[in-house]
């Protein structure tokens, strides 16, 4: 996320309408107090002019408030709590990135579609592992044998696995982002499951978890609304000057981070350099005038892109490495699940 920040920003020659562009960043600690202590850090001490960024569904709806109650705009480019897209949306507030519910949504009606009519469900104790399996269960209309919350960064599955095992469902559906996906993966590929029990999940295997999973992941299945092989010419861009400067590939995070920065750009640029006026940031804002990495969307009514969403397989390249790649389109204009609840004057 944070290399993508600066490359945007290099792409843009340092300056957004003409004025020179200084990023601070900060680190939650995954922690909503910590979060909240770091944005008002950013607001009073250094006086930005807007917040971007969050990547847990824990930290965000504390930080939001914040900002918001600051008159400034705050920019999601990962987080999609489901209360912000809802009840709690706020003119102030933006995301660049999706609805929690939304991309095991496209997995949910994926697995249903196959067929498959008994699933074993694992994901973390918090907002967001809750966000993905309601999703999922809105679209997967099969049985659910059994659905386990985890504690929030556990790292060794042997029990939950050995659960897993002996219950014998078709196909296991998990949520584990970051360093808890790498350990489930590769515990569940040790313990001799893939071929027995198929596993499909969300934010679990991307460019951020393949260096450490490699061969562990070959199969697996993810939905997504974005990987690095779409074929949409800001998309295209994005992933190759990111390669040229970096010598690794983009994940998702990044993606939705460089297109946050975009869309900052695009109302600094039709406001002329001023972010004095907040009602302006968010009117041009929702004009959406930039190259998303999606392609063309529109705003759902809470400020959520709706977007379309693809089936991804992890796949051995023919250089040995593991990449994840489109299947098809699963969701096509999407919208999320909580619109409706969101009140919010346009």
């Amino acid at each position: 996320m944070k290399d993508s920040v600066e490359l945007a920003i290099d792409m843009l020659g340092g300056k957004m309408g003409g004025v020179p562009v200084e990023v601070i960043f900060g680190d939650d600690q995954l922690k909503p107090d910590v979060g909240v202590q770091v944005a008002e850090e950013m607001l009073k001490k250094h006086q930005v002019d807007i917040v971007a960024g969050i990547i847990w569904s824990n930290v965000m709806p504390a930080v939001v408030p914040v900002v918001t109650g600051a008159g400034k705009v705050m920019v999601g480019t990962n987080a999609g709590a489901s209360p912000l897209a809802g009840a709690q949306c706020h003119p102030q507030y933006f995301s660049t990135s999706w609805n929690n519910d939304q991309t095991p949504e496209a997995m949910g009606k994926f697995m249903q579609e196959q067929g498959i009519n008994d699933v074993y469900v694992l994901a973390p104790n918090y907002q967001a592992g809750k966000d993905m399996v309601a999703g999922f269960k809105r679209y997967y209309k099969g049985r659910i044998v059994e659905e386990i919350f985890t504690k929030l960064g556990q790292q060794d599955y042997q029990a939950e696995i050995t659960q897993l095992r002996a219950k014998n469902p078709k196909a296991a559906f998990v949520f584990y982002p970051g360093g808890m996906g790498v350990q489930f993966v590769r515990q569940y590929f040790q313990a001799g499951l893939r071929e027995r029990i198929p596993l499909y999940s969300v934010f679990t295997v991307d460019e951020t978890t393949l260096p450490a999973l490699k061969e562990s992941a070959i199969g697996q299945w993810e939905t997504k609304f974005w990987s690095p092989d779409l074929k949409v010419p800001a998309s295209e861009k994005y992933v190759a000057y990111f390669r040229k400067k970096y010598g690794y590939t983009p994940s998702f995070y990044g993606a939705q981070s460089y297109d946050g920065i975009m869309l900052i750009d695009s109302a600094v640029r039709m406001n002329k350099g001023s972010l004095k006026d907040t009602k302006a940031v968010v009117m041009a804002m929702r004009k959406r005038n930039y190259d998303s990495i999606r392609g063309k969307f529109e705003w759902n009514v809470n400020q959520h892109p709706i977007q379309d969403f693809y089936l991804l397989r992890a796949e051995q390249r023919p250089g040995g490495d593991v990449e994840m790649r489109i299947q098809r389109k699963v969701f096509e204009k999407h919208k999320d699940s909580y619109y409706q609840d969101c009140k919010m004057p346009w």
